[in-house]
């Protein structure tokens, strides 16, 4: 593709990568070809380059998994966002505080993606894919990102004004959740904290009521991964996760 630059080999390559779903631990070679509509000689091809550098591994059946260098590549790029030390404890508080499911989500691009997440103790909960791209403009946990981007418009100018937002079947239908922005040095926007659940058990009574408890939490992110204790207003700008 000369008008991109992108290399074909390499894009095909992540797409075998990308065949695996979550809970998935191996693939067939046919069912790598039908997902990613490529040639089972082509995939195949593709599956050994890809093993001779650890990203995939073939076991004795024949079938594929995803091998030790993706989850090297998943530590590498945790890491950038102290997880262990800051996101991980935050967020288990949140949920013990909730009784919901808690996550925290960041902008790649024109998209947002699940960084960690940690479930609630209900046994009917919301689950997201940590890592998959969702659309900014559908959930709360993207239109905060919008909002305290500087996107124009009402809504997003609410939700600047009261620090947080909830939604209910957006994104996805029978989910609701409610999120607040997280703010790094110099009141730079690094993602919203996120609380989720089945709507019926999380009403909009319900989600404003849990207000106070996700800006909270959001605050005390923001003060661990800055270190800033100030309590002035926030800055509106547009922003990326890496500081």
């Amino acid at each position: 593709m000369p008008s991109t630059g992108s290399v074909i080999a390499v894009i095909r390559a992540m797409k075998v990568l990308d065949a695996f779903a979550l809970g998935e631990s191996h693939l067939t070679l046919a069912e790598l070809s039908r997902r990613c509509q490529l040639h089972k000689t082509t995939a195949l091809r593709i599956a050994r380059t890809l093993a001779q550098s650890g990203y995939l591994v073939q076991r004795e059946d024949g079938d594929w998994r995803l091998g030790p260098a993706t989850g090297w590549l998943g530590a590498r790029y945790q890491a950038g966002f102290d997880v262990q030390n800051v996101l991980e404890p935050a967020l288990r508080a949140l949920t013990l505080a909730s009784g919901e499911s808690a996550a925290f989500y960041v902008r790649e691009g024109n998209v947002r993606t699940c960084l960690v997440r940690v479930e609630g103790p209900q046994a009917l909960r919301h689950h997201a894919r940590m890592g998959e791209g969702l659309p900014l403009d559908k959930g709360s946990p993207g239109r905060v990102i919008l909002a305290f981007s500087g996107a124009p418009g009402e809504l997003y100018e609410a939700i600047r004004q009261r620090g947080f937002h909830w939604s209910i079947g957006e994104r996805e239908q029978g989910v609701a959740t409610i999120s607040a922005p997280v703010f790094g040095k110099h009141w730079r926007l690094l993602g919203s904290v996120c609380v989720s659940g089945p709507a019926s058990r999380l009403p909009q009574q319900k989600l404003e009521e849990m207000a106070k408890t996700v800006i909270a939490a959001a605050n005390q992110l923001s003060y661990a991964l800055a270190g800033n204790t100030g309590t002035a207003a926030p800055l509106v700008r547009e922003s990326y996760w890496h500081p």
